[in-house]
């Protein structure tokens, strides 16, 4: 395992996904302040999609450069205010999805299924069918 490439791999998935949070930060600004600027910046966001996000900032900058500024500022405040936690959150929700997958697939295992070869005796379970003794206080 090279894990410093899946490193590199992984902070450039995270910057990008920053960068999308910082876009949609500033369309939720801009439809309270500037509505029609919002929804030309939706426009482009939907005709470039945010898969890169220098390649996406590079291709604004042609059009916005004032977006792309805010877009820089927003993103850096994120990053300021997020990051800080993100490796010990990423740990905690890693080790509770395992922990939780591997409870479903022991009960999986565990499960024991009727392989009989009568049919009738498949369908009657007279030790699961029967009615709990009730109280003799009823």
């Amino acid at each position: 395992m090279d894990s410093k490439r899946l490193a590199n791999a992984a902070a450039k998935t995270l910057q990008t996904y920053v960068t999308f949070q910082a876009v949609q930060l500033i369309l939720d600004q801009l439809n309270e302040t500037n509505p029609s600027q919002a929804i030309w910046l939706r426009q482009y966001a939907i005709e470039h999609p945010i898969r890169d996000d220098a390649e996406f900032l590079s291709g604004l900058t042609h059009e916005r450069k004032d977006l792309v500024f805010r877009i820089l500022t927003v993103r850096s405040e994120i990053a300021d205010t997020v990051l800080e936690f993100l490796p010990e959150l990423v740990r905690s929700n890693i080790t509770q999805a395992n922990i939780e997958l591997r409870r479903v697939m022991l009960e999986r295992l565990t499960q024991t299924s009727d392989i009989s070869s009568d049919p009738d005796e498949a369908i009657a379970h007279p030790e699961l069918d029967a009615q709990p003794e009730r109280d003799s206080q009823e």
